[in-house]
């Protein structure tokens, strides 16, 4: 298939300006022990031709790469398999276009893999992967054709192979003498392949919530009364399951998950929302809304099937788990105390759902949602220095007054009131 002018436009004129930087672009995303390889491939423009029985993606890379496609079921998507591409296309994912791919989404799935995931509007099986070269300067065009199929040959199709999707460790716990002080682990919701929800101008969650995490972690640590990991430390997918075995194996006193999501159709929902985890949702948003951020997996390319609760149901009866709540409940109604003097609460903004990352038995957990970017008001407080300034400090006083007792036994001075 030839290259369409487009694919030769923008690739001809972004490697021209980025070919200097690319290293220095790139490695910002590179783990420490990728160092001795080659830098990840750029993809500089994506192009979809969507019809109603095929579809053809056209992506333009600064060199070859090696590219594996399948399928996938409930939703019917295809995954495309990379290894470390760094994106430099903008408005591409998400959108919804009329044809066989209702839409497609991009991103660091792990540690020196990317990963494509196509939505498919219709059953579709990959007819052609292939990288071509484009060019005299080693560029190449990632191709992959769709076409059409019924139910049935599609799932014939399936994969028999489970999906080796586990996801790295995106922090550890430090070394060297026993560190007294109190564990927090910051989750910034999705990341990578998964941008979580998207407002109107091109801003995703993934983005908002880790600028958010990254100001709260300095105004922990700034005390130096914490250590303080995040689930992930840059743009990169991370499994619900993963983050709450992350927090564990760090011995997490309290786990803190951020998310800023939508609300179709409800632009005048705004404000802050704390939820703490449970088998029952406190009303029908929340266990929509939890169902939603639980199927972050799949939205990845994940086959999650029917999850385990992790082994909670056999412990859901146990003191440590009414305990452990009990303690999560303590911290979410101090967090609405403090946000409370700087920003406005959503209604009823102490919630409960069955978020999986808030489903460990050993920790208290809560998630917290920013507000949402459905509301022009919320989405302007959102990315606005100031305001982060400001909830930033209101929640890290809520961390110190949930954990004031144990740090004055620690010899901490007292929090002032």
């Amino acid at each position: 298939m030839p290259i369409t002018p487009f694919i030769r436009l923008a690739a001809a004129c972004f490697f021209a300006t980025f070919v200097a930087g690319a290293h220095a672009a790139s490695s910002e995303l590179r783990k420490p022990d990728q160092g001795q390889g080659q830098a990840p491939a750029i993809a500089a423009a994506i192009d979809l031709m969507n019809e109603a029985a095929k579809a053809t993606l056209t992506v333009a890379l600064s060199r070859p790469i090696v590219a594996r496609a399948r399928v996938m079921e409930r939703p019917d998507r295809v995954i495309v398999d990379l290894p470390e591409v760094s994106f430099h296309v903008a408005g591409e994912t998400g959108r919804k276009r009329d044809g066989l791919v209702s839409s497609f989404r991009y991103g660091l799935f792990a540690s020196g893999r990317s990963r494509m995931v196509i939505d498919l509007a219709q059953p579709a099986l990959v007819s052609r992967i292939d990288v071509e070269p484009s060019g005299k300067d080693g560029s190449a065009v990632l191709v992959l054709e769709l076409a059409r199929t019924d139910k049935e040959t599609f799932r014939r199709a399936l994969s028999a192979d489970s999906d080796a999707d586990a996801t790295p460790v995106a922090a550890a716990a430090p070394d060297g003498p026993k560190d007294r002080r109190p564990v927090i682990v910051l989750d910034p919701g999705h990341g990578g392949v998964d941008p979580g929800a998207a407002a109107a101008g091109g801003m995703v969650e993934k983005e908002i919530v880790f600028a958010f995490a990254q100001k709260l972690k300095s105004k922990l640590e700034a005390q130096g009364r914490y250590r303080v990991l995040m689930t992930r430390d840059h743009d990169v997918f991370v499994a619900l399951g993963e983050r709450v075995r992350l927090a564990q194996r760090a011995g997490a006193d309290l786990f803190i998950s951020i998310h800023a999501d939508t609300i179709s159709g409800a632009g005048e929902v705004r404000g802050f929302t704390i939820y703490t985890g449970s088998e029952r949702a406190s009303d029908a948003d929340s266990a929509r809304l939890a169902d939603r951020e639980n199927r972050a997996d799949a939205v990845a390319g994940m086959d999650v099937g029917d999850l385990p609760d992790e082994d909670v149901s056999d412990i859901l009866k146990d003191l440590t788990m009414r305990e452990t709540r009990a303690f999560s409940h303590t911290f979410a109604t101090r967090l609405v105390g403090e946000l409370d003097t700087v920003g406005r609460l959503n209604k009823n903004p102490h919630r409960q759902a069955g978020f999986r990352v808030l489903r460990a038995a050993d920790m208290p957990s809560v998630l917290v949602e920013l507000g949402y970017l459905s509301s022009r008001k919320d989405l302007d407080l959102l990315v606005s220095d100031e305001w982060r300034d400001r909830s930033t400090a209101a929640m890290a006083a809520a961390v110190d007054r949930f954990f004031a007792t144990r740090l004055a036994r620690q010899g901490f001075a007292p929090v002032s009131p």
